[in-house]
């Protein structure tokens, strides 16, 4: 008997009744009496059950099963007994193997009401807008059941936000009928009838866009309710919208309590099939980016565009991935409503409860084709054929409640057409010319605070200074500091009152300077507590416990938040956090790292979509800064270049800046202009690796205590800028092999080096103050370390002599690169090779 509730425990599911489409009678080994020693000879007999089905210790075999097949086989189907902990494992037992009481009627009106809303809400938009594009939820409306039910709950529970993410499947029934998006806005883009001064930059197709408003509950309870903006990349959001839910989850600040509930709504094939699904979940119980449990919700179309599951996946289920982090799997039929709101409370109530994530998969199909153009039966034709016969779950539900009688004809039809004429009104009023806009959609994107810097702009006074060098030499009583770490402490301390001043230090410095005037700064990356190149040590480990202690959480009492966190080894889900948190967090100073520059590439979706076009697409901004290690010290292809080309290719509008600091001031003060003074949008800073411990790329004390950020530095070594006929400019670690090569080609009277620490906007007005200090200089060269064909040679080609020629109308210039030769791969792999390229470099640039 033990062994036969276990079996339905661990293989119920396989039995549910969960596809609308058509019933199966369906049956495993395991779930046969037959398997466990018995006969249909028992159905009679009573056992002991242990505490199963309540406080009944005795049962016959008969109820026993029909307990079971009622909790686990009929039109839902649960998956929890991979879940290692017990407790949660008989949280679920509890709740779903006992009698499930009937709604009450207004429950049952308010389900007909969202459906009669979904369902009515598309039909409108396919008549009225004939071909256009939606990607309608018809033959899946129980997911804004679903949907209501979680923001009903969230409200009743005093929680704070539902901040939701999801692809373009029913998007705009969601805008409509949870988050309160206005019908008229909505059908004002369908005519595209949209004010064009609500628009900046590009915009984009209306079932990308995102949205905020607020959901009213039946008990009257309300919460606020978000949609985050998203591509056509479909999950591309999910890691997005994790980071948004943790920025404001960190600015409310209480604990565990975890008051913003993210909920991720998924198609089956892209859950299924996309990789930064695994990722994010993989994010969701770490320290740094727990939100305390994701509410996942799956539009289970039973087909991707038009791939069959048999095609696109080899697991049973498309949610199968979620097993991993043990989240509870719940398949309900989405022809069945009430058995999704059931669902959806013990959803809600899991993920408050033991603060995971959880997953809802309402099978369900896709009247139309992937979008309204299309013709599904083309590949699905017997599948089409079903979904032809089928009527709509709100029917199938009208015709339940007034089977049941708890609703007659005459209320079905009352509210069904209430709402009808409702859309109508709003239709009429969007096409008369005559009546103006009234919506405010566009009024509720959010402000940012203009950065505007203290009086002393981007230094510091040396009292901030030296607290920073204390609290790198101060540990609690007991703390044992590694004995090859505290030497470093020590010259850290030092080095930032006496000098010199190295990268990492400089870093420090910016981050201890902001966080003692109150700013919150967010630093994650793969190794980035110590620091991949054995450089940061922002975070202590004791030698003995293995307790961490960061110093810069501990500078004065009323400093803002320090977040440090090692994330796990993943790019695409980690920069898409982080993304997220600022767009959420515009004050603070959010910043990811890469472990080598080129391993933002995995990543590139969030780089394309989100980071350098968010704003013009959707007025989305993102204060998020890139740390990429680039530098060409012969490592190989894959750890020399972050990519300097491509970040240049996607920079206009001046989305985004690109920088490549050569002094640890210059760092240092970039940093602080970006979260004090500088224009709000992300920023890519190409970081060193050799120069991070070269002797000539340091700075002194009073550079940060004086002084401001440069784009493009003058060379303060030229005693005579009359005698100048040629300037180098560069950027990044090239500066200081050109220093070197300089004087052995004893050219330091003629020949300016001139580092441009801003590639991105092009500083083109500070180069023009630099190039009129040579007034005898014509021969101007681009030197960079990547070959020719990559690296910021093709941008300068194509923009600096123009731009010069505009500055400084008088003077001619002949622009000529110094680069490596083209390469298909970013670098050589042969450190001897490396080596003659660079010779070969430096000769070519004072030939």
């Amino acid at each position: 008997i033990l062994e036969l509730i276990h079996a339905y425990r661990v293989r119920g599911h396989l039995m549910a009744d969960t596809d609308p489409l058509e019933y199966k009678q369906r049956s495993h080994p395991d779930l046969e009496v037959e398997s466990h020693g018995l006969t249909l000879w028992d159905l009679d007999r009573e056992f002991a059950t242990g505490e199963f089905g309540g406080e009944r210790r005795f049962m016959k075999l008969r109820n026993v099963l029909g307990i079971l097949r009622d909790s686990y086989c009929r039109t839902i189907g649960i998956e929890y007994m991979h879940i290692q902990e017990p407790a949660q494992r008989k949280w679920i037992q509890d709740r779903v193997e006992r009698p499930h009481e009937s709604l009450p009627r207004e429950e049952h009106l308010r389900i007909l009401d969202k459906l009669n809303e979904a369902e009515i809400f598309e039909t409108f938009l396919q008549t009225k807008f004939v071909g256009q594009k939606r990607f309608s939820l018809e033959g899946g409306e129980s997911a804004i059941v679903v949907l209501d039910e979680v923001c009903e709950q969230a409200a009743d529970h005093g929680l704070e936000e539902v901040c939701i993410g999801m692809p373009h499947r029913g998007r705009l029934n969601v805008l409509a009928n949870i988050v309160g998006k206005s019908y008229a806005q909505i059908f004002r883009e369908f005519e595209g009838n949209i004010d064009p001064r609500t628009v900046q930059g590009s915009g984009d197709v209306k079932y990308h866009l995102g949205a905020d408003g607020q959901f009213t509950a039946l008990s009257g309870a309300t919460i606020k309710t978000s949609v985050a903006a998203n591509p056509s990349h479909l999950e591309a959001v999910n890691p997005v919208l994790e980071g948004i839910a943790r920025a404001k989850q960190d600015i409310l600040d209480r604990g565990e309590e975890f008051p913003v509930l993210p909920v991720l709504m998924h198609g089956d094939a892209a859950f299924a099939g996309q990789g930064v699904v695994a990722e994010t979940l993989n994010l969701s119980q770490l320290r740094g980016y727990r939100t305390g449990g994701t509410i996942h919700i799956i539009v289970n179309n039973q087909v991707g565009f038009t791939t069959s599951p048999t095609e696109s996946r080899s697991s049973i289920y498309c949610t199968d991935v979620a097993r991993m982090i043990q989240a509870p799997v719940f398949h309900v039929n989405g022809d069945d409503p009430e058995a999704c709101i059931r669902i959806a409370r013990l959803a809600f109530a899991f993920r408050q409860e033991f603060n995971k994530d959880v997953v809802i998969d309402i099978v369900c199909y896709r009247r139309r084709g992937h979008n309204e153009g299309d013709d599904p039966s083309f590949t699905q034709p017997r599948m089409y054929d079903l979904i032809e016969k089928k009527r709509s779950v709100r029917k199938l539900y009208t015709e339940a409640l007034i089977g049941r009688g708890d609703i007659t004809v005459e209320d079905a039809e009352e509210v069904m057409t209430r709402f009808q004429r409702r859309l109508e009104s709003v239709f009429k009023e969007v096409r008369d010319p005559q009546v103006p806009a009234r919506d405010t959609y566009y009024d509720r994107v959010p402000a940012y605070p203009s950065k505007e810097a203290a009086d002393h702009g981007t230094a510091i006074s040396i009292e901030t200074l030296k607290r920073i060098a204390d609290a790198h030499i101060t540990f609690p009583d007991g703390f044992t500091v590694h004995p090859k770490v505290m030497p470093q402490l020590q010259r850290r301390a030092a080095a930032i009152t006496q000098g010199p001043i190295d990268w990492a230090t400089a870093e420090i410095l910016a981050f201890g300077s902001l966080l003692m005037e109150g700013r919150t700064v967010r630093l994650t990356g793969q190794d980035s507590r110590r620091g991949t190149f054995v450089q940061r040590f922002a975070a202590i480990v004791d030698r003995v416990t293995g307790e961490s202690w960061v110093p810069l959480k501990h500078l004065d009492e009323t400093q803002g938040k320090f977040h440090i966190f090692d994330s796990l080894l993943s790019e695409y889900a980690a920069m898409g956090f982080e993304y997220g948190y600022s767009v959420a967090r515009p004050e603070a100073l959010v910043l990811w790292e890469a472990q080598f520059g080129d391993f933002a590439n995995g990543a590139q979706t969030i780089i394309d979509e989100f980071i350098s076009s968010g704003q013009a697409k959707w007025t989305q901004k993102s204060g998020v800064t890139l740390l990429l290690p680039h530098g060409y010290e012969g490592q190989g292809p894959d750890h020399s270049s972050g990519r300097i080309e491509r970040w240049l290719q996607l920079a206009a509008e001046d989305a985004v800046a690109v920088a490549q600091p050569s002094t640890p001031a210059s760092y240092f003060h970039l940093l602080r202009t970006h979260a004090l003074i500088g224009r709000h949008r992300p920023l890519v800073v190409f970081t060193p690796k050799s120069m991070l411990r070269n002797r000539s790329a340091v700075s002194q004390p009073p550079e940060f205590t004086n002084g401001s950020w440069q784009a493009a530095i003058p060379d303060s070594s030229i005693e005579h800028s009359d005698q100048v006929t040629r300037v180098l400019m560069c950027s990044g670690k090239v500066r200081w092999d050109l220093v070197n090569a300089r004087s052995h080609a004893g050219q330091k009277a003629s020949t300016a080096i001139v580092p441009v620490e801003r590639l991105y906007p092009l500083p083109v007005d500070e180069i023009a103050d630099i190039l009129r200090r040579y007034p005898n200089a014509r021969d101007v060269r681009w030197v960079q370390d990547e070959p020719m064909n990559q690296g910021a040679w093709s941008f300068m080609a194509l923009n600096l002599p123009s731009a010069l020629r505009q500055t400084l109308p008088n003077r001619e210039f002949a622009l000529t690169p110094i680069t490596r030769p083209p390469s298909s791969a970013p670098s050589v792999g042969s450190a001897k090779v490396h080596e003659q390229q660079q010779r070969a470099l430096l000769e070519a640039a004072f030939a």
